[in-house]
């Protein structure tokens, strides 16, 4: 399989970034290592709005090495970052990162059989699914990563695709998760009756300021 159109000298850093998603797609294909198109640009093909950063695609632990090889065998330079759950490559500067692990848990055989194939950039490959899409991106949030307008503008364009009870199921535990799905109840987003998400009271022994 090859991939039409890819460019020696890029014009641009998109198409620099969208022709290394391409290759790396074509170079896990062809050496048959089961993986799925995530984070933005998954949603970006599921109809959500196009990312401006880097690619992201996730492979089981057990296929890095493997991975690694067949993307550097595409012509990708290939390197592995102090973090222990990713490895990242790059084309002409653009970056696309190989994830194994996903919000701290490690990506299974079961996650990428959720991924639907679907055609991306002029070719066909495995993109998660909406509902692992969004519940990634909701189970990251926290104090220092809380960008609400991003999230919206990306469950508003997949709300259709989504299984909002397991999404609701895998932030139980998650205070950001949760406020944001309230959020997204309050604008109607999931299709719930508002105040299905329950918020537990704040302090009783706080000093009512009479």
């Amino acid at each position: 399989m090859t991939v039409q159109g890819a460019l020696e000298n890029p014009p641009d850093d998109r198409t620099a970034l969208q022709d290394g998603l391409r290759l790396v797609a074509v170079a896990l294909t062809d050496a048959q290592i089961p993986f799925a198109l995530v984070g933005g640009y998954a949603s970006w093909a599921r109809g959500a709005p196009e990312p401006s950063h880097d690619a992201d695609f996730a492979v089981t632990e057990e296929d890095v090495e493997r991975a690694k090889s067949a993307i550097a065998a595409a012509g990708l330079v290939v390197e592995q970052p102090a973090e222990n759950w990713l490895f990242k490559a790059f084309h002409h500067g653009q970056l696309v990162d190989v994830l194994f692990r996903m919000v701290g848990e490690p990506v299974t055989r079961e996650l990428l059989e959720r991924s639907d194939e679907l055609e991306v950039l002029a070719v066909r490959m495995p993109v998660l699914s909406a509902t692992d899409i969004v519940s990634a991106k909701m189970r990251v949030l926290g104090e220092h990563a809380c960008d609400f307008g991003r999230l919206l503008a990306i469950v508003r364009a997949l709300r259709e695709q989504i299984d909002w009870d397991r999404v609701r199921h895998d932030v139980r535990d998650h205070p950001y998760g949760k406020a944001f799905l309230y959020l997204a109840d309050e604008l109607g987003i999931t299709g719930a009756p508002h105040g299905r998400i329950e918020v537990e009271p704040g302090r009783t022994d706080a000093p009512t300021g009479d």
